[in-house]
């Protein structure tokens, strides 16, 4: 007999999905196979689909669970078959790529036998790949602030994209952190949708300066919530809801409403846990499609701050090509006059 045992099939939809060396345990610390994060995942196919169906989505692979290496496959595996489907995107250098496109169940079933433990879709839906449908604010505590920090955030979060006409739906991220999802109308480039999120996250600084901050540099940071907002640059993405992540616990992010989010704890959410929560609570991302909002008063904000305060972009990440705008992409503290990049 193999190793890790003989090969299983599934049937998922109108696919069978065979999946290799079952037994093999991913999650040693809590012995949880491969098998297990395939069920899983068939178990919570219908709202995954919901949540990055028609998405270009980038597979985090961890072929020999979570105590080896991963690597984010951002083309389709050499080998799948002809019914996981595609989308090309762009890259911030320019190059292009065919990426997986989930459009049914099957495709997370087949990917979790592949090592896939997290989804990472783009904010974009084909065919309008170039223009983002899903605001992502990446709230993300420091190494001395934890969960009850970033439920504090989330809250002026919710205020902050109220007053900006938008209802943001939370979720946890599977680690201290949460992110908050905003269906928008896909009628802005990828720059006006980070410049969106720039101001929004200024908005909630200023109405929450001791607790959260929009500083790139950790040095600025003071021990602060971290307003991601470079999660909205170009192929940047966050794990999806219902995805599991690399942690020993096998979290996953888990979508929650309002109230429920200072209700519970990362660690109440895993592989074995989420199917029975997904039974009894159903999806609360399920309305998330009924109404998409616009980013004009963001972006007004944006104006508004550039034009009274000077504040205008912020650096990007550093595998970025040097972009319009964009300040100089240096720490402050190792900043030189004479410096330009």
């Amino acid at each position: 007999m193999p190793k890790h045992g003989e090969a299983v099939e599934y049937r998922v939809g109108e696919r069978t999905v065979r999946v290799s060396s079952p037994d093999k345990v991913y999650f040693p610390e809590r012995g949880i196979t491969k098998r297990q994060v395939v069920e899983y995942y068939i178990a919570v196919g219908e709202p995954l689909l919901r949540a990055i169906g028609e998405r270009p989505t980038t597979l985090k692979r961890f072929v020999d669970g979570v105590a080896g290496e991963f690597f984010y496959a951002k083309r389709v595996p050499k080998g799948a078959p002809d019914w996981v489907d595609k989308v090309e995107i762009t890259f911030p250098s320019g190059r292009k790529a065919e990426e997986v496109c989930p459009t049914e169940p099957a495709v997370f079933a087949w990917a979790a036998n592949l090592g896939t433990l997290d989804f990472h879709p783009w904010p974009v839906r084909r065919p309008r790949v170039d223009h983002p449908d899903e605001l992502r604010i990446d709230i993300d505590p420091s190494d001395s602030t934890g969960y009850a920090d970033a439920v504090e955030v989330a809250g002026t979060v919710r205020a902050v994209l109220a007053d900006a006409g938008l209802t943001g739906y939370p979720k946890t991220s599977g680690g201290r952190g949460i992110h908050v999802l905003v269906r928008i109308r896909p009628e802005w480039d990828f720059i006006d949708f980070r410049h969106a999120v720039i101001a929004l996250g200024r908005e909630v600084e200023r109405r929450l300066p001791e607790k959260a901050t929009i500083a790139w540099w950790k040095e600025e940071r003071n021990g602060r919530v971290f307003l991601d907002y470079n999660q909205a640059a170009r192929d940047r993405t966050v794990a999806s809801t219902w995805s599991v992540r690399g942690t020993a616990r096998a979290t996953v992010s888990t979508p929650l409403t309002w109230e429920q989010l200072g209700e519970v704890q990362p660690d109440d959410f895993d592989v074995l846990t989420v199917p029975d929560w997904f039974a009894e609570h159903g999806d609360p991302h399920a309305a998330m499609d009924e109404q998409a909002f616009g980013l004009e008063t963001a972006l007004e904000w944006y104006a508004r701050d550039e034009r009274e305060h000077g504040l205008g972009d912020m650096p990007y990440p550093p595998d970025y090509p040097k972009m319009p705008g964009e300040p100089k992409r240096v720490q402050p503290s190792r900043a030189r006059p004479d410096r330009d990049v």
